[in-house]
């Protein structure tokens, strides 16, 4: 498998801080082929007008943002636009959907654009109708061409989303184009930020395309429906949106989860609506099984359960189940980032981090555990990307002496999930024994 050198930087660049790649993860995946498999299943049917959800739920370790970046790369490899949204505790309330439609638009990608990709969709967009309109037999240089095209994107627009689309959303689409075509390209990219959700356009430059003010949380779903018409008509199989961390909603205070819960409950009821989007959302076993989460709103809780037969789960039910790592599945993926650094003496590297001593490494870094790994993988690997560049730039270094490379730490929500102990979450409120939340329509 071939990969540009500056994807290996990427990939190394990252384990060295513990994070999670966002290129190139296909060369040292490991052990997930049933899962990749499932999501693949779920791109087909995006890509064939069918509007769905999907629900990773696994520990600590068990690599739900590893398999949700994946995903991403793969969706665009198969043609569709995708957006990667983290759930914080600060910058997105998950029951604000003009929250979530700014964050989804802002993290908008596809394989020539990394982020941001509004823009391009739309020139995009604009160029197949004027081929279009020049097809039919109009003419390019005639004076009224640029209406027709105006024209046609009212329509498409209007078609394309059975007549939902919001009026502002066609003002401002007309007004871009118009912008652009005048050579006005600050003040169209001033519309396209008030397109991605943005609240700090002037309000003079707002005024002069006709808009009435900024998308809001009861509007902002029917903005996403145009959004993912308008990528498809640029060219793109659909769009897939990840949405990480969904368990961050158990920290918020009891009226926030249930607000956040019920959002959850409306994107999923509404999925089928969506043709060609694939949601895609990450979340801990407690976020799934606790009355504090899903457990605690009845409706949603029915529409995803989970559920195993045995020691098996059904991989195609709403929750596709990561398993944790084992120590044999951390020797494999070590052996794949060993056969990927570069290195100017590749027969030097591998003699030094030998097999041998690769699983002397796993043995060290999982001693304690007891045969539970899960929660080691992101200390196993930036503890081995130590002792691969210290092996290619230090050549009195010798890991064999395995005592010197020093213990893993973890992290206090490891550290918990190692003993079993429950996350950390705030205190009760005085309703939280109520029994569950009220399903509220926004």
């Amino acid at each position: 498998m071939s990969i540009a050198m500056r994807d290996v930087d990427h990939i190394f660049e990252r384990l060295r801080s513990g994070t999670v790649p966002e290129r190139g993860l296909e060369t040292f995946a490991v052990g997930i082929e049933g899962k990749r498999n499932e999501l693949g299943r779920q791109l087909k049917m995006a890509a064939s007008g069918e509007g769905g959800f999907k629900f990773l739920r696994g520990g600590y370790g068990c690599g739900k943002t590893f398999m949700a970046r994946l995903a991403v790369l793969d969706a665009q490899a198969a043609g569709f636009a995708t957006s990667f949204v983290v759930v914080s505790d600060n910058d997105l309330k998950f029951y604000r959907f003009d929250e979530l439609y700014r964050k989804i638009v802002q993290e908008l990608s596809t394989s020539v654009c990394p982020r941001g990709a509004l823009a391009d969709v739309l020139d995009r967009w604009v160029s197949r109708v004027e081929e279009a309109l020049i097809a039919g037999g109009a003419d390019e240089d005639a004076a009224d061409f640029d209406e027709r095209v105006q024209a046609r994107l009212t329509e498409e627009l209007e078609s394309l989303t059975r007549g939902k689309a919001p009026d502002d959303m066609a003002r401002a689409l007309r007004r871009i184009f118009a912008l652009k075509q005048e050579g006005k390209l600050e003040e169209a990219g001033a519309l396209i930020s008030w397109l991605s959700g943005s609240e700090n356009v002037g309000a003079s430059i707002k005024a002069r395309a006709g808009l009435k003010g900024d998308i809001d949380s009861s509007k902002a779903l029917d903005y996403l429906h145009g959004v993912l018409e308008i990528v498809k008509a640029a060219g793109y199989k659909g769009l897939v949106i990840v949405v990480d961390e969904v368990e961050t909603i158990l920290r918020a205070r009891r009226d926030t989860r249930g607000k956040s819960l019920n959002g959850l409950r409306q994107l999923c009821d509404a999925a089928a609506s969506y043709r060609g989007l694939l949601w895609i959302f990450t979340g801990t076993e407690e976020f799934f099984d606790s009355p504090r989460g899903v457990a605690g709103l009845e409706p949603l809780h029915k529409r995803i359960g989970f559920s195993r037969i045995g020691a098996f789960s059904n991989p195609r039910q709403p929750q596709l189940e990561l398993t944790p790592f084992d120590a044999g599945r951390l020797r494999d993926v070590a052996l794949k980032l060993r056969a990927l650094f570069p290195s100017e003496d590749r027969q030097r590297l591998h003699g030094k981090v030998s097999t041998e001593m690769i699983d002397r490494l796993v043995a060290q870094v999982t001693a304690g555990f007891k045969g539970d790994v899960g929660v080691v993988p992101r200390q196993f690997l930036r503890k081995l990307v130590d002792v691969l560049d210290l092996v290619e730039q230090e050549p009195d270094f010798d890991p064999a002496r395995i005592e010197e490379l020093g213990p893993v730490s973890l992290s206090e929500a490891e550290e918990r999930a190692r003993t079993g102990a429950a996350p950390v979450l705030p205190a009760a409120d005085e309703d939280d024994d109520a029994g569950g939340y009220e399903v509220i329509e926004f």
